[in-house]
């Protein structure tokens, strides 16, 4: 692979944790319930995965579906799983915390990021539900986050590639810019091409309905995104 590109591929089980990592994912984005966007997994799902796959795991920290407003009861189950996370062995976080009016909580991300230290965070995409994706981008870096997944605030990350493109430039390494949503094989040469990323996130929702998902299918799908970012 081009040692310049990284594959992270999310997923809900062991059995597709293990698939990712046979398709060669470089990166597990590792949740529950993908069909409403990841939910925080179990203690036994990030102690199992840990024990049976050797790559990074990033674990997801979101306590419910819908949007990324937290009441204090929310966020205190947030910090515990960070927490809980960490003694699990997994290698990164990924959360985000909005107010009301959809822009960044700064002060209450800022307390989980601190929490999560020394392990890295990735500011999954309630990005993309801000009003303003610039002036997002310099809030989420203030809280000391590493990454920001987003779709360039469109429905998928193809679609956003333009605007993916502008972000790279605006945080001129300062934080990693992840491409993301509705990613495949019949996109991502393009997403590569037009956003110049160096990291791109795929749970491969968008090729296989997740009801219909296999072991085998999945493998084989992560494979071939392996084989385009090995190429590029």
């Amino acid at each position: 692979m081009n040692s310049q590109l990284l594959l992270e591929i999310s997923v809900e089980s062991l059995e597709r944790a293990i698939a990712a990592e046979r398709g060669g994912a470089n990166r597990l984005e590792l949740c529950e319930n993908l069909a409403v966007g990841g939910l925080t997994p179990s203690k036994q799902l990030m102690r199992d995965t840990r024990a049976r796959t050797r790559l990074p795991i990033f674990a997801m920290i979101r306590p419910r579906a819908e949007n990324f407003v937290y009441s204090a009861f929310e966020l205190a189950q947030m910090r515990s799983e960070i927490v809980l996370a960490k003694s699990c062995g997994m290698d990164g976080l990924v959360f985000g915390v909005l107010h009301s009016d959809g822009t960044v909580d700064v002060e209450q991300t800022g307390v989980l990021v601190e929490l999560s230290r020394p392990l890295p965070v990735t500011f999954h995409r309630a990005f993309d539900e801000t009003p303003d994706l610039f002036s997002a981008l310099e809030s989420v870096i203030s809280t000391g986050a590493t990454r920001i997944l987003t779709s360039g605030g469109r429905r998928s990350a193809f679609e956003g590639a333009a605007a993916i493109s502008q972000l790279v430039r605006a945080a001129n390494c300062r934080i990693k810019i992840i491409p993301g949503a509705g990613i495949n094989a019949a996109n991502l040469r393009d997403v590569i091409r037009v956003t110049r990323a160096h990291e791109f996130h795929s749970g491969l929702g968008s090729s296989i309905p997740y009801a219909q998902f296999s072991c085998p299918s999945f493998e084989s799908a992560v494979r071939d995104l392996f084989s385009i970012l090995s190429s590029s």
